[in-house]
């Protein structure tokens, strides 16, 4: 009953305010930590005491237009609302930073404070994806935040999120098993023990316990990137004030969907107005949404464990090169040869395969045979061709003892524990 009144209300809102064309647009510049930010502020004409929204981007490289649609709508609803160009200095896929982020988005939330259409004790920041982490952080900084929207917003650390995320993209091309593991598990903890996955462990449940302004937490109930069962009971539980809703066919960026990965037109019926009647008027009493159905729940990324530890597995790597390579020579037995061919043509092509994975989450990898795409069913084959051939080779290397057997031996018996390691000696 209360979600109904809350759209209807939006609907009434939306229109009654003046086509999107009378929007007025004005471009602004502010700065955090020596970087220059330029972005556009979106209002109604002739506004007084206007509430302001600040949308913050999600992961990746974004510009303001990404946003304007969203922003003329809300300004359609009365909001003053300003989009901005997210900053390219000290933001990367290997490096970034929350804290960093959330002061650009509080340096926005100034701007906005002081205009004379805007009333300064109604500003608050909308965060989406990455944005839901930041937001939130960005209103525990200041007093001056007054309300906080988001968007696919997690209640789990970024690790996490994106290991679930992988894992639904590959069993959504019919893979499972070994390979499906590896990637989103193995190759996700190696990420985050290497240092080269930034905000691995940000804790969002600490943040969204600190804040004291009322939320606005919005989900798609197709969301494949968030895991939004885990994130609404969370949010729930977490905080004081709240308004938790669920779009039932909706995606990540609440777009219409059929299965969460298509974007069809026009973004979730309801969603637009809801915001704008929820700015406008914050409801008193917290309400949530039951949260949605998940197909699987989200898993702890774990740390590294000491023989799993990055500069060991890159070392393990190295050597297996060179002594397979060192095995390619003139006047080797059979096994031998056999051993560093197939040893040298796996190891090198688990390191195409595992690019390939990471760059284009499995849809480049070809047909899918047994839960397998043939170039990773092709690398399980020839691993059992290197577990045989190590077998030939021990035999031939008791019989003669040479050097370049014995570290090509070497070479196969470390193979071993490294392969079933990466799941290419795996189901």
């Amino acid at each position: 009953m209360r979600r109904g009144a809350l759209l209807l209300a939006g609907v009434i809102l939306a229109l009654s305010a003046p086509p999107a064309s009378a929007a007025d647009s004005s471009d602004v510049t502010f700065t955090n930590g020596g970087v220059t930010l330029h972005g556009t502020v979106v209002a109604p004409p002739g506004g007084t005491k206007l509430p302001g929204l600040v949308m913050i981007h999600g992961s990746g490289a974004h510009s303001r237009e990404d946003y304007r649609e969203q922003a003329v709508a809300f300004a359609r609803q009365g909001i003053a609302t300003l989009i901005y160009d997210k900053r390219t200095e000290g933001y990367s896929q290997f490096s970034r930073s929350y804290t960093t982020l959330a002061d650009d988005a509080l340096a926005a939330v100034e701007v906005l404070r002081t205009r004379a259409d805007v009333d300064p004790s109604r500003v608050g920041v909308w965060g989406l994806s990455e944005g839901g982490w930041v937001a939130p952080l960005a209103a525990s900084r200041s007093a001056h935040v007054a309300f906080v929207v988001t968007l696919g917003a997690n209640g789990v650390e970024p690790s996490r999120q994106q290991a679930w995320a992988i894992e639904n993209q590959l069993r959504r091309l019919g893979m499972d098993g070994s390979m499906v593991r590896m990637a989103s598990s193995t190759m996700m903890r190696q990420l985050v023990g290497g240092g080269v996955f930034p905000e691995a462990h940000y804790d969002p449940v600490a943040v969204l316990k600190s804040l004291r302004q009322p939320v606005l937490g919005l989900w798609g109930a197709k969301d494949v990137l968030t895991p939004p069962g885990e994130a609404v009971p969370i949010f729930r539980d977490s905080l004081q004030h709240y308004t938790l809703r669920v779009f039932p066919d909706a995606q990540h960026q609440l777009r219409r969907t059929t299965d969460g990965y298509d974007k069809l037109p026009g973004y979730a019926p309801g969603y637009l107005e809801l915001v704008g009647t929820w700015v406008n008027h914050p409801p008193a009493a917290s309400s949530a949404d039951a949260p949605p159905p998940q197909d699987r729940p989200s898993f702890v990324v774990t740390p590294l464990a000491w023989y799993e530890s990055t500069w060991l597995q890159l070392a393990v790597l190295v050597f297996l090169l060179v002594a397979f390579g060192f095995g390619l020579g003139r006047g080797a037995a059979r096994p031998s040869r056999w051993l560093a061919a197939t040893g040298l043509l796996t190891v090198v092509g688990f390191l195409v395969v595992d690019v390939l994975i990471q760059v284009t989450l499995g849809r480049n990898l070809g047909p899918v045979l047994a839960g397998r795409p043939l170039p990773w069913l092709a690398l399980q084959l020839l691993s059992l061709g290197v577990v045989a051939a190590t077998i030939g080779t021990a035999v031939a290397w008791w019989r003669h003892r040479t050097p370049r057997l014995g570290v090509l031996l070497a070479g196969g018996v470390v193979f071993v524990p490294w392969a079933v390691y990466w799941g290419l000696l795996g189901i």
